[in-house]
């Protein structure tokens, strides 16, 4: 409750005082345009990475590699996306953060363990019948080698 009182209450507040201040050195005009400038930007660098990050993944699937990473990357491509096209200055930095390769990249697996220490895979036990009190919590990387497949995914 309190994060979500942060992020609604608390970001947009700051963000418009900044915003206020700017307006107050350089103009309202320029405020203006600079949230416009960066909302264009930012949308054509998202759409750019993207389109890269797709191309990576093709590469990397059809080579046999496991998607995570560059679905990782592509997910925090869309986020800053996101935030550049909102206006406000915390939410550019943070949006910028995100799309550019070399923050994006050093981010990536920070996010990535984050998801997978609160992931929690759900499989049968070997030998058991598929009734729910015979249903054990695994962490993934244990439940995904013990997958009961006998033929290859297609």
């Amino acid at each position: 409750m309190l994060r979500l009182f942060l992020l609604f209450t608390l970001v947009p507040a700051l963000e418009l005082y900044l915003l206020f201040q700017i307006g107050s050195v350089v103009g309202p005009g320029t405020t203006v345009l600079i949230i416009l400038a960066t909302g264009m930007v930012g949308s054509w660098l998202a759409k750019r990475e993207g389109l890269s990050v797709v191309a990576q993944l093709i590469q990397e699937l059809e080579t046999g590699m496991p998607p995570a990473n560059r679905l990782m990357e592509g997910g925090l491509i869309l986020a800053g996306g996101l935030l550049l096209i909102t206006p406000g200055v915390l939410t550019d930095v943070a949006g910028f953060s995100l799309i550019f390769p070399v923050t994006r990249r050093a981010i990536a697996p920070v996010v990535l363990a984050w998801a997978k220490r609160r992931i929690t895979v759900r499989t049968l036990d070997p030998g058991g019948s598929p009734q729910p009190d015979h249903w054990k919590a695994r962490p993934h990387d244990e439940a995904a080698s013990q997958l009961p497949f006998d033929h290859p995914v297609k």
